[in-house]
């Protein structure tokens, strides 16, 4: 059964106790090929709760915006590849921080075809990586936002 875009809904997130300055934004890869016929993304685990993402990360001094994306696909995931300038999607979510604190976050994500994955990468002892159908990576992601630009995911358009 395909999940409709107008079954997710991304829970709004409460900015009630946050400034304008506190929302920080952060570059997303959605990397993808294809195997048989059939497109597949990649995830990543997350370092602490192990939750499965997208590679993303911090806007960085002297890159633009896909350039940081394929920057934390090498880091967390090992991708090389060729990543799209234009942004596919964004969504939001809370990143945890030490204590009990929360910063809000919103992401760029930029599309990476792949062309190889290497067998040793920076983050390697700290994550997992896995491929999956974009249905599927829809359903392991626990952000709304993001599951729908999972599902919606066309490699025809970027």
């Amino acid at each position: 059964m395909k999940m409709s875009m107008a079954k997710i809904k991304q829970q709004a997130l409460n900015l009630e106790k946050y400034t304008k300055r506190d929302v920080r934004t952060q570059f997303g890869a959605l990397c993808w090929r294809r195997r048989n016929g059939k497109v597949q993304v990649l995830l990543v685990t997350t370092r602490k709760s192990k939750r499965w993402i997208i590679p993303k990360g911090w806007p960085q001094d002297g890159a633009t915006p896909a350039q940081a994306a394929i920057t934390e696909a090498w880091e967390e995931a090992g991708v090389k590849g060729k990543v799209r300038t234009i942004c596919i999607g964004i969504f939001s979510y809370l990143k945890g921080l030490p204590g009990d604190e929360t910063l809000p976050c919103v992401v760029a994500v930029f599309p990476v075809k792949v062309t190889s994955l290497a067998n040793d990468w920076p983050e390697k002892k700290m994550r997992k990586r896995k491929w999956v159908s974009p249905k599927k990576a829809a359903a392991l992601v626990s952000e709304r936002e993001l599951a729908g630009i999972l599902l919606s995911f066309d490699p025809r358009d970027t």
